[in-house]
């Protein structure tokens, strides 16, 4: 906040764009609204109904006091006029994070990560684990890394390790397991070549549900909800929680029948930003 307030002083914008749910998203929105600029919310509508997620009370004080609130999905619209918003206030522009999936899945898939880790196409699942709910309690996370050892004997795992995620890590041997691959993170490039090529994805990140559902891949999640019910509804995503028994329930039933397939949502179609950019000049000229 005090490294963005003289920007506004300085640039004296007719208006500010924040993205997502971080903790920058709420921060930026909360200097420009206090110097009297409005603020565009990008990915505005999603909620999970858990308020223990910090992810949740940002999203829901950035849409409180943003003028322009850009959903994603119909379901995120309908969220926002349940909470008193104005229909004037909203605009679906669809999901601008398919727009980036789009312009560089030829160029992640070129750059060779699945030769460079020795995997073959189709026969890898792939994990991502940080949320506070998995990898705080040593207990549950000590549950899960079993359940992935137990998948790994089913089929090779590859598990970008989250900064979070490993030093919770340290205590437990999962080195030894030669086909739980514990790599460090990657590069989005290079993530998004694993996810596009894997048999199934388990996370329990948001934004990989929505990957996962414009590339056609399955994807478990282990949470108890989830902010984007799109992904459940119409597309590969299934909310399966962190139970181990559950884990193995829906990995072998990928593994045996090809898992689910849904389809891409409307709007997810590669021309987000045009939207947005066609919105924000009908709202600040």
């Amino acid at each position: 906040m005090e490294a963005f307030e003289p920007i506004i002083l300085r640039e004296n914008p007719r208006g500010i764009l924040v993205a997502g749910d971080v903790n920058s998203t709420i921060a930026c929105a909360l200097v420009a609204v206090k110097l009297g600029v409005s603020v565009a919310h990008l990915e505005a509508g999603l909620r999970s109904f858990d308020r223990t997620m910090p992810e949740e009370i940002n999203r829901v004080l950035t849409d409180a006091i943003s003028d322009v609130l850009l959903t994603p999905s119909a379901d995120a619209d309908e969220n926002l006029q349940r909470e008193g918003v104005s229909l004037d206030r909203i605009s679906r522009v669809g999901n601008a994070m398919i727009d980036s999936l789009r312009h560089h899945l030829l160029r992640a898939r070129g750059a060779g990560v699945c030769a460079r880790l020795g995997l073959t196409a189709g026969r890898y699942g792939l994990v991502t684990l940080h949320r506070p709910s998995n990898v705080d309690e040593p207990a549950h996370l000590e549950r899960l890394v079993g359940a992935l050892v137990d998948v790994s004997k089913r089929i090779h795992v590859v598990f970008p390790v989250h900064p979070r995620t490993r030093a919770r890590l340290a205590a437990m041997d999962v080195a030894s397991v030669p086909s739980l691959r514990v790599i460090d993170p990657l590069g989005y490039l290079d993530f998004l070549a694993l996810e596009a090529d894997a048999r199934f994805v388990l996370t329990d990140s948001g934004g990989v549900q929505e990957e996962t559902t414009a590339l056609g891949v399955p994807c478990l999640t282990l949470r108890a909800n989830t902010e984007r019910p799109i992904t459940v509804t119409e597309g590969t995503n299934t909310v399966i929680g962190n139970d181990p028994a559950a884990i193995l329930f829906h990995v072998d039933g990928i593994l045996s029948s090809g898992g689910k397939r849904g389809r891409i949502p409307e709007l997810w179609d590669g021309a987000t930003g045009p939207r947005v950019a066609s919105t924000l000049r009908q709202r600040w000229g």
